[in-house]
C-alpha cells in the first residue's frame, strides 16, 4: 500500500503552484485581502462614528431601538425615545449613527408619508 505522499512524490512538482504550502500561503493572502482587511476597516469606522456621535444625532442600537441622542458620556450615551423618556446604553450597544444637519429639521417638521397613510385609514 502506498501513502498519498509517496504518489506525490513520485509525480514531481507541478511548477510553482504544486506545493501545497505555496497555495495554503496564497489563500491565507487572498482571505486577508478580500475579508479580513474591508472588515476592519469598517470596524474602525463605526468605532469613529459612535465615538463622534454629539447631542442631536440619530442612533439606532443593536436591539433595534431608535431614539436621538441627548447626552454622552465617557462610556453611555443617553438617547431620548419619545417625550420625557430617556434611556442610558452602553456606547457599544449603538449599531448606526446619523448626524444631524441643518436640513433634518425642515424635514422632520413637515408630514411624512406614513402618517398620511395612518390619518387616511
Amino acid at each position: 500500500m502506498t501513502s498519498t505522499f509517496s504518489i506525490l512524490a513520485q509525480q514531481g512538482g507541478g511548477g510553482i503552484f504544486g506545493n501545497p504550502l505555496i497555495m495554503i500561503g496564497l489563500m491565507l493572502v487572498m482571505f486577508y485581502f478580500v475579508l479580513i482587511r474591508p472588515q476592519k476597516k469598517q470596524r474602525k469606522e463605526q468605532e469613529a462614528r459612535i465615538a463622534s456621535a454629539k447631542k442631536g444625532d440619530k442612533i439606532v442600537t443593536i436591539g433595534g431601538m431608535h431614539g436621538i441622542v441627548h447626552h454622552v458620556s465617557k462610556e453611555t450615551v443617553t438617547i431620548k425615545i419619545s417625550e420625557g423618556v430617556f434611556v442610558p446604553f452602553n456606547k457599544v450597544a449603538i449599531a448606526t449613527v446619523e448626524k444631524s444637519g441643518k436640513g433634518e429639521k425642515n424635514a422632520d417638521a413637515a408630514p411624512s408619508e406614513e402618517a398620511e397613510v395612518v390619518k387616511e385609514a
